[in-house]
């Protein structure tokens, strides 16, 4: 899986903003924390939910259960928005 090509970031202070520059369903910005664009940002390039979670637990501080969680809710607000592959 991995983030459509429509959606743009750019990292802004300390969130990291999320566009579609095409005509999807979803109309809006989506405004990310560190977590979350780190998984966003983990997906620009074609990836698996358990590599996510693997590059998290390199990059926190957090048990496997926790990141899966965090995985799980980020790549499903991701799809409501129709923003992966």
């Amino acid at each position: 899986m991995r983030l459509k090509e429509c959606f743009l970031t750019q990292r802004i202070d300390d969130q990291q903003i999320m566009v579609s520059t095409d005509n999807t369903v979803f109309k809006g910005i989506v405004k990310s924390n560190e977590t979350a664009a780190f998984i966003i940002d983990t997906l620009k390039q074609d990836t698996s939910r358990d590599n996510i979670i693997s590059a998290m637990l390199d990059a926190y501080d957090v048990d496997e259960e926790t990141a899966a969680q965090g995985v799980d809710r980020i790549l499903e607000q991701l799809r409501e928005i129709d923003a992966i592959v």
